[in-house]
């Protein structure tokens, strides 16, 4: 019986943590785990056995960071060494027991993706799908991907054990205390995507313990469709004599883990600091909770790396700018591959409250599938927002769907049967929201009856693929009244139809109506208003136009949609209010010109002030152009403007006045958690670009900018894994400090050398894994007794505060930001 059939009778328990048993049995700080496949396989395959007899059902293979970025066959062990023998070992140990099922496990591969970091998507999923291969031929029984912190990298590893094997895939990621993966996903965003590509069981693991997981399983459980499975560390990490220790025994473990059960999870599990104990008595007070049903909560929703949009609730908003029909500046941006224009068309829209945002790039003479790649890649590089994937060439739209960094919206399929069985094979394969047309080879049904039994036919069909309903928008169709009077009626009716009879959601391209007449946005803002009361489920419309947007938000009001109106009144009331600032001032500059008042006077500065020279109007706008172009991550929006700002202001006081300021807002979002990591990182590649042109004309005309101080970083001796540290870099170069990257994998003694030459303020270590904090504790040992003057910052994922503590640390950072603001004060102190 294979796992999932199992899974249909009873709860599944997986094994738990092997790290901290391997260091009991002598694995030394900084020695790779995976090596004991083949060096001590006797004791993986105990330790196996351990857990089996506890009562796990599944095994996970010792082959966590087995990945090509960490071994390669020069160096002593291959990777499809290392897994062909971590399978072996599980698989033996299944063997002697007489049940179970061996988990190929694959972790992170400790580098971050484009454009936050330098490894490609699909190197990422050729490390994956070499695992997969190797892990499949060895005997693997199923995949399982865990302590994914980053949804691209996620999907990458999803994709490669879906596409390379026929194993059940679970998918586990891990979120910090405030329910965010380390790139800004969160519950609902990592659900849509993992369902969407199919995964088998979905869930959480590490980084916090059963009672800090619970409210976050709960979430997963609402919105979920798929069984959950939780491994939960054993609670929070602290160092004693030189070792890692949790704060939860087995027993407080397990009466945890009983609320798992009974809030939805199906399969649990353990993590770091785990044993078979905690196994064991998890099972026992678990096993009498009856498995809580899976059921299909019918959800329409797509995501983007950081967050979901549920269609169903207020209508959704698509930004239809990013397309070339109608624009010649457009037309010529693709043209001339000018991606920062078709960049500022998003940031535009998301300022406008886009929720989605339509790309189109289909112009006769480029290449569609490259330009459709590169505007994607550019938009959620910087914008949050989740992408309507819209183009006629099934070759771009696979192109796009692959490296889509989330759940898309995909525009379109329809009735003809030849579209249908090139575009519903991509819509399964990697999932997403499909956009269906309500027309077919006999062309567009002049009537409601006509296109509600086309919508008919593609729910159908697309049932046969696997497709539910719940991921069908039926686009209407609405066509110009200027020649088909009737014509809103019918689109009207058909929307009306499709939600009370079919139980469908729908899609309006609403400017459509308006062709060929005059003042279109009074037509368009209408026929929304009508389209939304009849029950439009998304809009795709210009939300830069105030008409359009006032007829949104009165229909909010009007449909009971805004609470106490307070949306309303909140972007409303502050135009009022400036409404009437204005008036009062034409009305005070009309009494003063009766008086006999200059008019240069009346129509002066607030303040007083008359016309001022040097940096004036213009460049305080430039300015204020360069602060929003990092701000919003615009690399070469900033170059542009810091250029243009060099012209009238000083590059010194452009630094303090513009581009530290900038940084400093989107440091202060990021810990307040309203913005995320890669808004903080692609904020911090627009001040890179932004400072390259500063210092250029500061090198010309002789000026030099001072360096704060000088800061070492290192991941620690053992581990590969330098995301964190590499961030923490482009933050600290950013606010001026130089740094020193001693690289990952680093001995406790280089460290203290490095510090000792360079006579260093501040050293920062990294470690994510359980297994090397023994040599963070070791190299801060070394720097007390060789380098006493140094500060240091520690963080990961595996620290606290109280464990910082106790192994000696200054400072427990627990992101980035916190890292620059206690160098900053350590440097301002020196």
């Amino acid at each position: 019986m294979g796992i999932l059939e199992l899974m249909r009778e009873r709860r599944i328990y997986f094994d738990g943590g092997m790290g901290s048993l391997l260091q009991a049995r002598g694995l030394k700080p900084g020695e790779l785990p995976e090596t004991w496949n083949l060096s001590r396989p006797e004791i993986i395959t105990e330790i196996h056995r351990e857990y089996l007899d506890a009562g796990s059902d599944v095994v996970t293979t010792n082959t966590f960071g087995a990945n090509h970025f960490k071994f390669k066959a020069e160096d002593g062990y291959s990777v499809k060494e290392i897994v062909t023998a971590a399978v072996r070992n599980a698989k033996n140990a299944i063997a002697a027991a007489g049940h179970g099922y061996a988990a190929l496990d694959m972790g992170p591969t400790g580098k971050l993706l484009k454009p936050y970091g330098d490894l490609e998507f699909e190197d990422a999923y050729e490390a994956y799908k070499e695992v997969v291969l190797i892990g499949k031929a060895a005997g693997a029984d199923l995949v399982i991907i865990e302590t994914m912190g980053d949804g691209y990298e996620l999907k990458a590893a999803v994709l490669a054990a879906k596409e390379n094997s026929d194993l059940p895939v679970f998918a586990t990621v891990t979120l910090d205390e405030k329910g965010k993966m380390l790139t800004g996903g969160n519950v609902e965003s990592v659900t849509a995507l993992l369902e969407g590509l199919g995964a088998d069981v979905i869930g959480l693991n590490c980084g916090l313990g059963p009672i800090q997981l619970l409210p976050f399983m709960r979430d997963m459980a609402k919105v979920s469709s798929t069984p959950i499975l939780v491994n939960p560390n054993a609670g929070l990490p602290r160092s004693e004599g030189g070792k890692t220790v949790y704060d939860i025994d087995a027993d407080e473990f397990a009466t945890a883990m009983q609320e798992m059960a009974r809030n939805g999870a199906t399969v649990l599990g353990g993590c770091c600091g785990t044993t078979p104990e905690h196994i064991h008595k998890t099972k026992l007070a678990c096993d009498d909770i009856p498995v809580c049903e899976i059921t299909d909560k019918n959800r329409t929703v797509i995501s983007s790396y950081s967050h979901a949009v549920t269609f169903g609730g207020r209508p959704i908003l698509i930004g239809e700018r990013i397309n070339p029909t109608g624009k010649p500046k457009f037309k010529q941006a693709l043209k001339d591959k000018d991606l920062t224009y078709i960049l500022s068309m998003g940031v535009a829209q998301q300022e406008s409250r886009a929720d989605v945002l339509d790309v189109n790039v289909g112009l006769p003479g480029i290449d569609e599938p490259q330009m459709m790649v590169d505007v994607v890649k550019e938009l959620q590089g910087v914008l949050d927002l989740p992408l309507q994937i819209d183009t006629s060439d099934p070759v771009a739209m696979e192109r796009a769907l692959r490296i889509y960094n989330g759940k898309p919206l995909i525009n379109s399929v329809n009735g003809k049967k030849e579209v249908m069985e090139q575009i519903f094979p991509l819509v399964k394969h990697y999932g997403g929201v499909v956009v269906a047309l309500a027309l077919d080879e006999d062309g567009i049904p002049e009537t409601a009856d006509g296109r509600i039994a086309v919508a008919k036919k593609i729910y159908e069909t697309a049932a046969a693929y696997g497709i539910p309903k719940k991921d069908i928008l039926v686009d209407c169709l609405c066509m110009a009244v200027s020649s088909d009077k009737n014509g809103a009626l019918t689109t009207l009716e058909t929307v009306r139809r499709v939600r009370d009879e079919l139980g469908g959601k729908t899609v309006l391209g609403v400017s459509n109506v308006s062709f060929g007449l005059p003042m279109r946005e009074n037509i368009n803002a209408s026929f929304f208003l009508l389209a939304m009361q009849n029950g439009l489920s998304a809009g795709i419309v210009n939300p830069n136009l105030e008409a359009m947007m006032q007829a949104y938000d009165s229909f909010l009001v009007l449909s009971a949609q805004d609470e106490n109106c307070a949306g309303y009144v909140g972007i409303y009331g502050p135009k009022e209010a400036e409404k009437k600032r204005q008036k009062e001032i034409l009305k005070a500059a009309a009494v003063n010109q009766a008086a006999g008042v200059s008019g240069a006077a009346g129509a002066g500065n607030s303040n007083g002030a008359g016309n001022t020279s040097g940096t004036g109007t213009g460049a305080a706008d430039t300015g204020s152009a360069l602060k929003k172009s990092i701000v919003k991550g615009m690399s070469q929006a900033a170059a542009d403007a810091a250029k243009l700002a060099l012209k009238d202001t000083d590059a010194l006081e452009l630094i303090n006045t513009d581009m530290i300021p900038a940084l400093d807002e989107v440091g202060k979002g990021f810990e307040a958690g309203t913005v995320f990591l890669p808004q903080l990182l692609m904020s911090a590649e627009a001040a890179k670009a932004a400072f390259a042109v500063v210092k250029e004309s500061m090198e010309a005309s002789g000026e030099v900018q001072e360096k704060k101080g000088k800061v070492i970083l290192a991941t620690v001796k053992g581990d590969i894994h330098d995301i964190g540290k590499n961030i923490v870099k482009v933050l600290l170069e950013n606010y001026s400090f130089d740094v020193m990257d001693l690289g990952r994998d680093v001995p406790p003694e280089t460290i203290v050398e490095a510090a000792v030459k360079e006579h260093v303020p501040v050293v920062g270590l990294s470690a994510l894994m359980t297994t090397t904090v023994p040599a963070m504790e070791d190299t801060i040992k070394a720097l007390r007794k060789d380098a006493p003057w140094v500060k240091v910052m520690v963080g990961g994922a595996v620290l606290t505060q109280e464990y910082a503590d106790a192994i000696g640390a200054d400072a427990y950072c627990k992101d980035a930001m916190a890292s620059v603001n206690f160098a900053t004060s350590v440097i301002g102190e020196a």
